[in-house]
């Protein structure tokens, strides 16, 4: 049948989330020379006219040798919107479909468009700004976040874009932020999503016509949160819809808060326009914590759980699961659990073997010979230089940087350290170690390498 077929080319030369969401739920019968499209409403038949129409067309015209020669796009209002099996037993989209197009295909709590507050999906009560465990790779944020609520829908950080790798606290502090303005303005209109569930609210409202009623709660916020920006690209309807909310509530000076995992020129997926515009306010990126920010992190989630935890089994976890703030809860509610199951309090032997297998592959994958490897690689530079006994700065810069990581990464002590950079003393590293640090703190470039590496070693 003509619309199976075609259905079969236009999967394969579209992104599945187009396909999906405009082409699939398509009602099509052949009048004459014509293949008519039904769609549900007005704006789907708008935008199948402004990016596949002529694709489809094209398509129609060569499975049918000819027979079509004309595509039109129609709204269905008729009676019995879908056609019954009897009348169109395969050219239909609702054969392809357990379901009839008509119906959401979403869980119904996931269809129903948020509330008049503004708070569909609640803030996590847990999120606060006192929950927040600081340490230099965030204290940014975190600042630039309290500052917000006091300055809120101010240009120079509107919209407020945090980045970084995954599971670091970027939802936490956004969540914050909204926590601390209904907690200060009760009636705030408040609203938290995710970017995939954006795209979800905007196609139940399409599926619902409820499209201008969608828009209406969008654009009428006092703070929207968006988690997870980069998950909009191929969603090419919703990026528009998001295009225009975003223009409305920032030509009202009302507060956007955004997070990804990359900076924002590095969104080379999405819309250009959009992307520019998530530069007009400010950038700021969210660090994998150091050693000390993660014993802090460890110490704190414990004596929120009334769990006991020993500094240095704090430490030990800390020197050994780097990655982010995900990974360290995960390994410290596993060493809660063993315990638990023991019977017997938290200690270094309840820790090590807790975590043998992050240990093994621990072992495996970060090493300080790793280290070496990656960072004269980093800086093309001999590995035998970077390990050997010359000290002019080509070579002391990253060989001292290449110690500091070891020391944060690996948790060797400074005197396996030195050996395994060509048998230096243990003072030679600790001044290594002591340089680095304020070295971060003096130079820009110095530090934007250090974090570059870690975000190598750790990946």
């Amino acid at each position: 049948m003509l619309w199976t077929d075609c259905l079969t080319r236009l999967r394969q030369e579209l992104s599945g989330n187009v396909f999906t969401m405009w082409i699939r739920p398509l009602v099509a019968e052949e009048v004459g020379d014509t293949l008519r499209l039904f769609a549900p409403n007005p704006y789907w038949t708008r935008y199948i006219q402004e990016h596949h129409l002529e694709l489809i067309t094209i398509l129609a015209e060569q499975l049918s040798e000819g027979r079509v020669r004309k595509v039109e796009i129609l709204v269905d209002s008729r009676p019995g919107a879908i056609l019954s099996a009897s009348e169109q037993p395969a050219t239909t989209t609702a054969a392809l479909e357990t379901r009839p197009v008509s119906a959401p295909r979403i869980k119904k709590e996931k269809d129903e468009l948020p509330t008049k507050n503004g708070r569909k999906r609640q803030l996590n009560p847990l999120f606060s700004f006192s929950s927040f465990v600081e340490g230099r790779s965030n204290q940014m944020a975190a600042e630039t976040c309290r500052k917000v609520l006091t300055q809120l829908g101010a240009s120079q950080h509107n919209p407020l874009f945090l980045y970084g790798p995954t599971g670091l606290g970027k939802t936490h502090l956004m969540q914050a932020v909204g926590n601390a303005l209904l907690q200060a303005k009760p009636n705030a209109r408040v609203m938290y999503m995710t970017a995939e569930s954006f795209v979800q609210d905007f196609v139940s409202s399409l599926q619902q016509g409820k499209v201008e009623e969608f828009k209406k709660n969008c654009r009428s916020l006092d703070l929207l949160l968006v988690d997870d920006i980069h998950l909009l690209a191929g969603k090419e309807a919703s990026l528009v819809e998001f295009f225009y909310t975003f223009n409305a509530l920032l030509d009202e000076s009302k507060q956007i808060i955004l997070t990804s995992d990359r900076y924002p020129k590095e969104l080379t997926e999405l819309d250009p326009r959009l992307v520019s515009r998530f530069s007009w306010g400010l950038s700021v990126g969210v660090e994998p914590p150091d050693i000390e920010t993660r014993i802090e992190i460890l110490l704190k989630k414990a004596e929120s759980n009334d769990v006991e935890l020993p500094r240095n089994c704090a430490l030990f976890i800390a020197q050994q699961v780097v990655a982010n703030v995900r990974e360290l809860e995960g390994a410290l509610n596993k060493v809660v659990a063993i315990s638990r199951f023991k019977g017997t309090p938290i200690d270094l032997e309840v820790v090590r073997e807790s975590l043998k297998d992050v240990l093994a592959i621990r072992a495996r994958t970060i090493s300080t010979e790793n280290i070496q490897r990656v960072v004269s690689e980093y800086f093309r530079i001999p590995l035998k230089e970077l390990v050997g006994p010359k000290r002019t700065r080509i070579y002391a810069r990253p060989r001292q940087l290449s110690m500091g990581l070891s020391r944060e990464l690996t948790g060797d002590s400074f005197p396996e350290i030195g050996m395994a950079f060509g048998g230096r003393d243990h003072s030679t590293v600790m001044h290594a170690c002591e340089k680095v640090q304020s070295l971060r703190q003096e130079d820009p470039i110095f530090n934007e390498d250090y974090k570059n590496l870690l975000r190598l070693l750790q990946s």
